[in-house]
């Protein structure tokens, strides 16, 4: 990373004289660097090692990123049982949602923190983030207005978290895990934040019960009380989850390995300043970020309002809940088993994601074909609408850690946080357009169905 993230001592070759990369090596790929070392002099002791404390800082990581995103999604799959217990309006349910793009504003502060003092102490400060958010939402107050701002301020600093747990994967596997290891452990690492999502889609809708008019449950169940009890034993339990991590973050997860697990892991990296320089005059990289940042801040904002989508069809929120919960999975699954085939296979991402954006062209023309059914008379169904919107998750989801391993070996020696920062920052703002135009559309449909009902009302009078 940049020079100024550690002390000086620190920042001596961590390999050894004369088993760093040579002069000018830092301009090369990461597998370029990584195949350097079989150059070096017999006598050289091994160029690096790798822990078994490795995998305990990933999952540590990984659970963080986790309930970062079951956190973000809490109030998507739920907004029916929201709208009635703390009366939000259409606005406030996308805004819940959109906090998490909002998040990604000072992400390049972030980035820097994670280029100047490592990982330990940005996954601290993101973990802190991740108590006051969750606190926040568990303050007993009975003013509905004040509930909801505290509501709304906790989903921010959630947010704000955001930037940690999505772009310092890469990071993270470049510094513990050796080259036959990197495309795996980004992504369990990248995927699991996604995956925290989709529980949510299975937790809320199982947890708490519906409004009257969008599930067969009893009165007594659907009383407004009781909802809002429902929810805040959701609320609590994530708060309890999140000091947890935190605990076990502060007692346990150190900035580094003794020694780096390869020749690239301790390669020296460009500053700060001319990483951005690098990579805003690369073509190459802009090109793939965008071919990154479209579809898949477009499909995750997308799912994050899913319930708000399908309501017009008459699909149910537990429906709604179940469609989100199977494509973020299937996506995960997929995601980490394509990234540990890439680990064996170099050279076929730009195949791999071929195919897997094929597979989810199809799948979304499925499903816009099926909604139309008006006009295309195909059958809308629940088994379409499963089988569409899983299918299209499972692609899009699985290609997220190919892209992040095509970016960091594209643009390399650039620092891996700020290679994924970037992208992360530019697929979030496209999130944010998706949500703040649904929102826009949902409010001006509502107004016109209300006043065409009132007209309605006003013609039968008369």
């Amino acid at each position: 990373m940049g020079s100024g993230w550690s002390s000086e001592e620190e920042r001596q070759p961590l390999l050894g004289p004369g088993l760093g990369p040579a002069p000018g090596a830092a301009w090369r790929s990461r597998g370029e660097a990584a195949a350097a070392a079989v150059v070096l002099p017999a006598a050289a002791p091994s160029p690096g090692r790798v822990y078994g404390r490795r995998w305990l800082v990933l999952l540590l990581f990984s659970l963080l990123g986790f309930v970062q995103g079951l956190v973000w999604n809490t109030w998507g799959p739920i907004q029916n049982s929201a709208r009635q217990a703390y009366g939000f309006s259409s606005w406030d349910i996308a805004l819940l949602v959109l906090w998490g793009p909002i998040g990604f504003m000072p992400c390049f502060a972030f980035m820097w923190l994670l280029d100047k003092r490592g990982l330990r102490i940005t996954v601290l400060l993101t973990s802190f983030l991740m108590v006051l958010g969750t606190g926040l939402r568990c303050i007993p107050i009975s003013d509905l207005m004040l509930k909801r701002r505290l509501i709304h301020a906790g989903q921010l600093l959630n947010g704000l978290a955001g930037p940690t747990v999505m772009n310092a994967a890469p990071f993270l596997s470049t510094t513990w895990f050796s080259a036959d290891e990197r495309a795996t452990a980004t992504a369990i690492a990248s995927m699991l934040s996604y995956l925290g999502g989709a529980c949510a889609f299975l937790v809320g809708p199982l947890v708490v019960p519906a409004p009257n008019g969008t599930a067969p449950l009893l009165a007594s169940e659907n009383s407004r009380a009781h909802i809002k009890d429902r929810i805040e034993t959701v609320l609590y339990a994530e708060f309890g989850v999140v000091c947890l991590l935190f605990s076990a973050t502060l007692a346990y997860f150190p900035p580094r390995p003794p020694l780096p697990p390869s020749v690239a892991a301790a390669s020296q990296r460009l500053s700060y300043r001319r990483s951005f320089c690098r990579l805003l005059s690369n073509l190459r990289f802009l090109m793939i970020a965008l071919a990154y940042a479209i579809p898949l801040g477009v499909f995750a904002g997308w799912s994050g309002v899913l319930d708000l989508i399908l309501t017009p069809v008459h699909v149910s929120q537990v429906d709604a809940g179940w469609i989100g919960f199977w494509s973020i999975v299937g996506g995960c699954v997929v995601g980490i088993a394509m990234a540990r085939f890439a680990d064996f296979i170099r050279g076929m991402l730009k195949l791999i994601l071929l195919l897997l954006f094929s597979g989810a062209t199809l799948s979304s023309t499925w499903f816009t074909l099926t909604c139309l059914n008006s006009i295309t008379h195909l059958p809308l169904t629940t088994v379409t609408l499963y089988a569409s919107c899983i299918l299209l998750g499972v692609f899009l989801n699985s290609s997220i850690p190919i892209f992040f391993e095509l970016f960091v070996e594209t643009v390399y020696p650039v620092p891996e946080g700020i290679t994924c920062g970037v992208v992360t920052f530019l697929s979030n703002m496209f999130m944010g357009v998706l949500l703040f135009f649904l929102t826009f559309y949902h409010t001006e449909i509502s107004k016109l169905r209300r006043e065409s009902s009132k007209k309605a009302k006003q013609a039968e009078q008369q």
